[in-house]
Parts: structure tokens; C-alpha cells; sequence
């Protein structure tokens, strides 16, 4: 038998939906990572972009924060929109903030690992991205589901996976 989608069915459907897709951003934020606790970035300073009203960003700040020998220095434009073209984050790609870090774009919630690393190899891209918000993530609340996978981008576009976290 076939639900009888009602305009009330579909409105209780949609609210859970976005009810559950919040509740990570919401739910106090995790900003610790255990295999993160011995990292330390070597930059001088590290700008935040954060989305308005996102307090998910707030925890990732603190988050990295406590992991970086410089100054974390976080910002609410108004059009984030704006600042992920300006730096070229593929649409694809986007998460709620976007990091500049020494001569990379980081885009979301990156473990600081993975940013140790991109820092230590130097390839010869722009940046990287997780995109969404995804439950476990640093500053995210919720369990970590499978591994995470970390794409870089170059000239505006995804040009491949980076890593696996």
C-alpha cells in the first residue's frame, strides 16, 4: 500500500528531515579530535570566513584554534557566497566556512591532520574541501560514519580526491 502523501505528511516529513540534518550542527559541536591532540600548524595566521548564523564554525575556530602556533582570526561576511568564488571553491565542494591558510584554501570541516599535511607536502593546488557538514567531523556534533573524503581543487574546479580520514 502507498502513503497517502497529505501537504501535512509531506510538511511532518520535511521537518524531520531538516530537524535531523541540524541536529549535528546543534548538538554542541565536537571540538576535540583524539588523533588530532599532537598536531600543531606551523602558520602564522590562519582566517576564518564563517557562515552567519552558523554556530557549528564557532566550534571548527576553537577547534583549530587550540592546534595552530599563530592567530586565528574568524570572520561573518555577509555574502559567504561571495567569498568562496573570490577564493575558488567549487560549488560542489562548499561547506559553511572557508579557511585561508599560509598560500591554501581550506574549505569546511578538515581535520587539522589533513591540514598538517597539505602544509608539510606543499602540492601544487589551491586547496581542500569537505564538503557539507558531516556528523563526526571536527566542530560537528554526532559519530563519525566511515571515513571521510577530503577533495582538492585547482583553477575553480575538484581535480581529485586528496585523502581519506
Amino acid at each position: 500500500m502507498t502513503p497517502d502523501w497529505t501537504r501535512r505528511n509531506v510538511i511532518i516529513a520535511s521537518g524531520a528531515a531538516i530537524a535531523a540534518g541540524l541536529s549535528g550542527c546543534l548538538s554542541g559541536g565536537r571540538t576535540d579530535a583524539s588523533d588530532d591532540d599532537d598536531v600543531s600548524l606551523a602558520v602564522a595566521e590562519v582566517h576564518q570566513y564563517s557562515s552567519p548564523g552558523c554556530s557549528c564554525c564557532s566550534q571548527y575556530a576553537a577547534y583549530l584554534g587550540e592546534r595552530i602556533d599563530g592567530t586565528l582570526t574568524e570572520t561573518t561576511p555577509d555574502d559567504i557566497a561571495a567569498v568562496k568564488r573570490q577564493h575558488g571553491v567549487p560549488d560542489e565542494l562548499q561547506s559553511c566556512h572557508t579557511l585561508v591558510v599560509g598560500d591554501y584554501v581550506v574549505e569546511g570541516h578538515v581535520p587539522a591532520t589533513v591540514i598538517e599535511t597539505l602544509l608539510g607536502e606543499e602540492p601544487a593546488i589551491d586547496g581542500i574541501a569537505l564538503p557539507g557538514m558531516p556528523a563526526g567531523s571536527p566542530g560537528m556534533g554526532g559519530s563519525k560514519q566511515g571515513q571521510f573524503t577530503i577533495h582538492e581543487f585547482d583553477d575553480d574546479q575538484a581535480s581529485g580526491v586528496y585523502a581519506k580520514y
